[in-house]
């Protein structure tokens, strides 16, 4: 359950596309509303015994626990064009060099269960419908959320073509790790300096030796100090430091890069979106520097 007095975790979503539209972003960026993922296109990714379960409202009282939001068509609808977005951005990043989906990292989704507040796994299903379309041959998956991205890692687990980095708290959900490609695990409070040498020596150490035709970062908000559910103390200097490290190695290698929000549960919520938003005008100075 979410903490006492904390807004309910999608609502940060439609505040940052506000800030995005009533922003100088909203005159110099083109914003879409992502079309529904197609269920050919979950289907690379997820089972078609959970897929039918979550479209037809049949999933039971324990499977929606363990989701943590109440099964509604609206819910399938959210997540299906969460889904989308991921997908429209892999494919604008492929041709321009960089887009964000504003919704995303749903990275707790496994191939036959959701989890954590994730439904569909985004990036995982991006990922999965980019090398088979042949779009891209080999892809990393550079995950920032203070939460080990689980369904991810157990996803790609064995597959050569896809590589997960992930910064997690030691301590934090999911209790149960799963291993991913290269994992650091943080104490409960790592400041600015701990936090950015973990990202330095990950995001380093993903790219040595290895050509990548496109990159996934989940730029997440919730290592932030303020955060209800992140348990570390990252200022928001320090993430935004942290995003300049990620989209410059990005561009050292000359590889694509397709930014989603992931987590971010600060109260007050305008912390999360600030953070959120922040990321989204790198992101834009990048493109355009």
């Amino acid at each position: 359950s979410l903490p006492a007095g904390h807004r309910f975790p999608m609502e940060k979503y439609g505040l940052l596309r506000r800030r995005v539209e009533s922003s100088v972003l909203g005159t110099t960026c083109t914003l879409k509303i992502p079309r529904p993922a197609t269920d050919q296109e979950l289907l690379t990714v997820h089972t078609p015994e959970y897929l039918k379960k979550v479209l037809e409202g049949g999933l039971s009282a324990k499977e929606t626990r363990r989701i943590g939001f109440p099964w509604s068509p609206e819910l399938v609808e959210r997540s299906r064009r969460s889904a989308g977005g991921t997908l429209e951005a892999s494919r604008a990043a492929l041709e321009e060099g960089m887009a964000v989906n504003l919704s995303g990292g749903t990275h707790h989704a496994f191939p036959d269960r959701g989890e954590g507040y994730c439904v569909f796994n985004d990036v995982a299903v991006a990922a999965r419908v980019m090398l088979m379309e042949e779009r891209a041959q080999r892809i990393v998956i550079l995950d920032l959320d203070v939460h080990q991205g689980n369904g991810s890692a157990a996803t790609f687990r064995g597959d050569s073509n896809v590589f997960t980095l992930s910064i997690q708290g030691a301590n934090n959900f999911p209790f149960r790790k799963e291993p991913g490609d290269l994992d650091f695990e943080l104490p409960d409070r790592a400041d600015d300096e701990t936090y950015l040498t973990a990202v330095d020596e990950g995001v380093r150490r993903s790219f040595a030796g290895r050509d990548f035709d496109l990159a996934f970062f989940l730029a997440a908000a919730d290592p932030f100090q303020g955060d209800r559910l992140g348990r570390l103390n990252v200022t928001k200097e320090g993430l935004e430091t942290r995003d300049r490290m990620v989209l410059q190695a990005c561009r050292t290698h000359g590889v694509p890069v397709a930014l989603v929000m992931g987590g971010g549960y600060a109260s007050p919520i305008e912390d999360s979106v600030e953070i959120h938003f922040t990321t989204v005008q790198m992101a834009r100075e990048f493109l355009s520097g």
